[in-house]
C-alpha cells in the first residue's frame, strides 16, 4: 500500500497548521471557563476573537525558537501528544495540570495511573494525538536554507506581536478583566500552561536526584524529658483524600464514621492541608518548614519528625499503602504494604487494614522506648473509589464502578467515595481496638490526618491538585481526629474539646508529636502543639 501524498509545506507552515489545531481541539475547557465568565455579546465579542488569535500567536512564539527546520516535526508531535493527554484530564475532571500535578504525577505508583486509563482517554490520544501526528510526518518539507528560515521565522514573530498587540489595545477593558480579575482562567490554556509548568518543574529538580545523602539535621539536641514516666505508643494515621464534610464526626448527614463516634473520638472540625496533592502535603506536614516557607526540594534536604523523634530514642516505623513516603521515611524503618508479600488483606487490591495485622508483635519486639507508627493508607485515593473498599462496605447505593468519572453521576460518585470513607472509619476502629490491647503498658495515642481533600464535581471539577490558587476548599479542609486511650492520663479530653472548631493546619502536628512524646528539643513551638492547654500536670 502506498503512502498518502501530501502537499510539501515550509516548516512554519506546519507550525502554524499544528497550532491552529491544538488551539482548536484542546481547549475545550478553557474555551467553556471563558465563555461562562464573559457571555459574547457587544465588545466583549472583539475580546474573546482577540483572546484566541493571542493564544494562538503565544503559543506560536513559543515554538518558533524550537521548530527550526526539521525539528518541527518531533516538536510538535510531543506537543500534539502533550495537549490530548492535558485535554483529557481538563476536559474530564475540570483540573489544571500545574506543577504541583506534575510533581504528584512523577510520584505516584503504577496502579494509580493505571486507575486513571480509560477508553475515553484512548479516544483523546488517538484522534487529537496520534492521528495528527501521523499527518505531520507524511507531510514533506519545503527546505530552502537556514538563512531564509530564520529570515521568515523572525517576520512571523514581528507579525504575531503585532496581533497581540492590537489584540490588547482594541480590547483594553476585556484584557484588564482576564488577567487582574480573572486569573484562574490562564491555568486551563493547552498547552501554554502545561508547557510552562512542564519547564517550571524541570528547573526546580534539574540536578536534584531527590532523596539526598546529605541532608541538614533539625533537632540534634532532642531528648525524652526527665520527668516522663511511662511508655508513649502513638498511631499516626496519614489518610489519602479525605474530606472533611464527609466525616458524619463533622455533621455530615450520612453515618460514614460510626467506629470513630462510638469510641468517642474527638474531630477537629477546623483542620486545613499543606497542600491539595500528596506529593506536596505528606513532606509538608512532617516537615518543620511550615506551610509558608515549605519548599518540596528544600524539604527533602532537611530532617522531619521522624528523624528528630528517633535521634530522641522513640522506635520509629513507617507503614506504607499508598505511593511512598515521598522522601519522609527514607532515615528510618518501613514497610510496603502494597504487595501481598507483606499484606494478608489483598485481594482486588491490597487493603490498608492488613497494615495492623503485624503490629502487635512488633510492639513486643521492642519492650524499651516510646513507639510511633505512621500507617500511610490508600485511603479515598481516586477516581476509582469503588476499588478502596471490600464490597460489604458498599452501603450507599448506587455507586459508580467506572474509572471514568464522567459516566456516572455526581450522586453516584458521592456514593462510592462515602463507602470508602466508612472503610476508613472501619479501618481506624481496628486500629483503636489494637491500641485498646496495649493500654496497661502504654498512653495510647492515635492521630488520624487526611494529606488532602477532593473535589466531588462542585463547578465541575473532579479529584484534587489544583494549584492553590485555584483549588477550592474542599482539596483543603481534610478531617483530622484525635483518640487518647483510658490509660492516658495527660491529656484533659474536655480541655481539648473545647479547641475542636479552631483552625488548625499541618504545621501543628509536628509540634503535637513532640508534645505527645514528651521530646525536649529547641524546634519544638508550644503555641502550635494542639494540646497546648489541654495537660494534665504531672
Amino acid at each position: 500500500m502506498t503512502r498518502p501524498r501530501l502537499p510539501a509545506l515550509s516548516s512554519h507552515a506546519l507550525l502554524l497548521a499544528g497550532v491552529g489545531f491544538v488551539v482548536a481541539f484542546g481547549n475545550f475547557t478553557f474555551f467553556s471557563r471563558v465563555l461562562a465568565v464573559f457571555p459574547p455579546h457587544g465588545a466583549v465579542v472583539l475580546g474573546l476573537i482577540s483572546l484566541v488569535a493571542s493564544l494562538a500567536a503565544l503559543t506560536t512564539l513559543f515554538l518558533i525558537p524550537l521548530t527550526l527546520g526539521r525539528a518541527v516535526k518531533p516538536v510538535l508531535s510531543v506537543v500534539l501528544l502533550l495537549t490530548a493527554l492535558t485535554a483529557y484530564f481538563m476536559d474530564s475532571y475540570g483540573v489544571a495540570i500545574g506543577t504541583d500535578m506534575l510533581r504528584n504525577v512523577a510520584e505516584t505508583q503504577w496502579a494509580e495511573i493505571a486507575d486513571l486509563l480509560t477508553l475515553k482517554l484512548l479516544v483523546y490520544l488517538v484522534l487529537i494525538g496520534i492521528l495528527p501526528v501521523w499527518l505531520i510526518w507524511l507531510v514533506p518539507i519545503k527546505w530552502r536554507g537556514w538563512r531564509w528560515e530564520i529570515g521568515v521565522r523572525l517576520g512571523l514573530a514581528l507579525a504575531l506581536l503585532l496581533v497581540i498587540g492590537a489584540g490588547v489595545m482594541g480590547a483594553g477593558d476585556f484584557y484588564a478583566s482576564f488577567i487582574r480579575e480573572h486569573k484562574e482562567l490562564r491555568a486551563y490554556a493547552n498547552p501554554a500552561y502545561p508547557l510552562t509548568a512542564a519547564i517550571k518543574y524541570a528547573g526546580m529538580n534539574l540536578g536534584f536526584s531527590g532523596i539526598q545523602s546529605d541532608v541538614s539535621p533539625i533537632g540534634t539536641d532532642a531528648q525524652i524529658g526527665s520527668s516522663d514516666h511511662h511508655r508513649e505508643l502513638i498511631f499516626l494515621v496519614v489518610g489519602e483524600t479525605a474530606r472533611a464534610d464527609r466525616f458524619s464526626l463533622n455533621g455530615y448527614a450520612r453515618d460514614t464514621t460510626p467506629r470513630l463516634r462510638a469510641e468517642k473520638a474527638l474531630s477537629l472540625t477546623n483542620f486545613w492541608a499543606c497542600g491539595s496533592s500528596t506529593a506536596v502535603s505528606v513532606p509538608c506536614m512532617f516537615s518543620s518548614l511550615g506551610m509558608q516557607k515549605f519548599d518540596p526540594r528544600r524539604a527533602l534536604q532537611q530532617e522531619n519528625l521522624l528523624d528528630v523523634t528517633q535521634r530522641a530514642g522513640v522506635n520509629v516505623l513507617w507503614l506504607d499503602n499508598n505511593s511512598s513516603s515521598k522522601g519522609v521515611a527514607a532515615r528510618v524503618p518501613s514497610i510496603d504494604y502494597r504487595t501481598p508479600k507483606n499484606n494478608p488483606r489483598c485481594d482486588t487490591e491490597c487493603r490498608d487494614v492488613g497494615m495492623l495485622d503485624s503490629l502487635q508483635q512488633y510492639i513486643r519486639e521492642h519492650p524499651k522506648g516510646d513507639i510511633l507508627i505512621v500507617l500511610h493508607q490508600m485511603g479515598n485515593h481516586g477516581p476509582a473509589y469503588y476499588k478502596r473498599y471490600p464490597p460489604e462496605f458498599e452501603k450507599f447505593l448506587p455507586a459508580c464502578h467506572n474509572n471514568d468519572l464522567t459516566q456516572c453521576s455526581v450522586e453516584e460518585i458521592g456514593n462510592a467515595y462515602d463507602n470508602a470513607i466508612l472503610y476508613t472509619d472501619y479501618f481506624l476502629g481496628q486500629a483503636i481496638e489494637l491500641l485498646k490491647a496495649n493500654d496497661a503498658d502504654f498512653e495510647t495515642t492515635l492521630i488520624y490526618l487526611s494529606d488532602h481533600g477532593e473535589s466531588l464535581g462542585e463547578n465541575g471539577i473532579f479529584l484534587h491538585g489544583l494549584p492553590r490558587v485555584l483549588a477550592p476548599d474542599n482539596q483543603f479542609h481534610v478531617p483530622a481526629v484525635l483518640w487518647f486511650g483510658p490509660g492516658n492520663p495527660d491529656v484533659d479530653v474536655e480541655a481539648l474539646a473545647a479547641k475542636r472548631n479552631l483552625r488548625f493546619t499541618h504545621d501543628n502536628l509536628f509540634h503535637t508529636v513532640l508534645g505527645l512524646l514528651e521530646v525536649e528539643t529547641s524546634v519544638y513551638r508550644k503555641e502550635l502543639d494542639i494540646l497546648d492547654g489541654a495537660r494534665r500536670p504531672e
